[in-house]
């Protein structure tokens, strides 16, 4: 069990992506290393970043999670102290520090092992991972209640709902509803969106976000993964979880409790809110972020998702609705459609049919209750998705 009343010591997983670079902005903003002991930073490609990341925060440790640029990393952190890792081993030893605080950033199911590991020693998780909870489910949720940590969530959608939740109503919580943005396609028909390409897909309307995230928005599969990520993080049940479009935003998710009330968060559309509010919970900072100029905005819009168009939807509920290794099953699939959309060997809409023929042949699975399990299930997912895409490719 960690202790919080000593000053607070954090590790960010995934520091050079867009999430990683935010945090790092915020704990600048709240006094950088005159108030944080930064103890490890891990990134995978961009080593220029990273080195000067861990230089300008004085990181006792930085992690290269690709293994050829060990060497590399080292030379360009020559002279400062700081130790050097690469690969699984090296992300296993930043999750190992004793960091108080983790903020777990790496994009994908790389990220799962070592947020796992945090969790298992007692760390406050900031969880941006979306497929930590999708492919392990209550897996990730005991290891943290094991470890006695908080589980704190950072994307937009679920840290709004965390906010929203009243600690002593949790019982007259009728729904939750998250919120999406419908992406560059909310108007586009299913032919028009037949031949998007990556770099259209790539462009969203409201946030600046990295390649994966950007397209899994466009496609909806990131609120896919957000509904499955919701049902564990708040324990409802599948129907008590809704999605709305709303192209502005503002409003970032909402809580629907059994008198009729309806709690929303609003903010504008940037992740440092999040974050800081996962950093120093349950106090809140003095960020310097965009405030609302509700005069400006004049109108909030809300719609209901087409799911003929964007079919994620439909496919994480059936998820839901299925249980057992579901979750896992989609994530896994999606990835790997994604690569293949990213490569173009698929067509955008294409993604949904793989994700969708991979779940249907993989419905008798039960629920990983070991990491191991976790990644046979994933390779398993994996290659009966790459089967669908040979079959189909253009």
């Amino acid at each position: 069990m960690i202790d919080h009343d000593r000053p607070r010591r954090l590790s960010v997983l995934g520091s050079t992506g867009s999430i990683g670079v935010s945090t790092l902005d915020v704990i600048d903003q709240l006094g950088g290393r005159d108030e944080f002991d930064v103890m490890a930073l891990t990134g995978n490609g961009n080593l220029d970043l990273l080195a000067e990341q861990a230089r300008r925060f004085g990181a006792k440790l930085a992690v290269t999670a690709d293994e050829s640029q060990y060497m590399a990393l080292k030379d360009l952190l020559a002279g400062t102290g700081i130790d050097v890792a690469a690969g699984v081993s090296g992300l296993m030893e930043a999750a190992d520090l004793n960091a108080d605080w983790v903020m777990a950033a790496i994009v994908g199911t790389a990220g799962l092992a070592p947020t796992l590991r945090a969790a298992a020693r007692g760390a406050d998780i900031a969880l941006a991972n979306k497929e930590c909870l999708v492919t392990g489910g209550n897996l990730f949720v005991d290891a943290v209640k094991a470890g006695g940590g908080r589980l704190i969530p950072v994307d937009s959608e679920h840290s709004a709902i965390f906010q929203c939740l009243e600690t002593d109503q949790r019982h007259a919580v009728e729904r939750i509803v998250l919120t999406a943005s419908g992406g560059p396609f909310r108007s586009q028909s299913r032919e028009q969106m037949a031949n998007v390409t990556v770099q259209t897909a790539r462009t969203h309307p409201n946030w600046s976000m990295g390649l994966k995230i950007s397209v899994g928005s466009a496609s909806m599969f990131n609120k896919a993964l957000e509904m499955i990520e919701a049902k564990h993080l708040f324990d409802v049940r599948p129907d008590q979880i809704e999605v709305i479009v709303h192209p502005q935003s503002i409003v970032h998710s909402m809580v629907g409790y059994t008198d009729g009330s309806v709690i929303a968060q609003l903010g504008v559309p940037d992740m440092r809110t999040a974050i800081g509010y996962a950093l120093t919970y349950p106090k809140r900072p003095a960020l310097n972020v965009d405030r609302l100029d509700f005069a400006k905005i004049a109108r909030l819009d809300f719609e209901a998702p087409d799911e003929a168009r964007f079919p994620a939807i439909r496919l994480a509920r059936t998820a839901l609705e299925r249980g057992g290794a579901q979750g896992a099953i989609l994530n896994a699939a999606e990835e790997t459609a994604f690569n293949a959309f990213v490569e173009e060997r698929i067509r955008f809409l294409d993604m949904a049919d793989v994700v969708e023929a991979v779940m249907d042949e993989m419905t008798a699975i039960s629920a990983p209750a070991s990491i191991d399990e976790v990644f046979t299930v994933d390779r398993e997912a994996r290659l009966k998705a790459a089967d669908v895409i040979a079959a189909r490719e253009r």
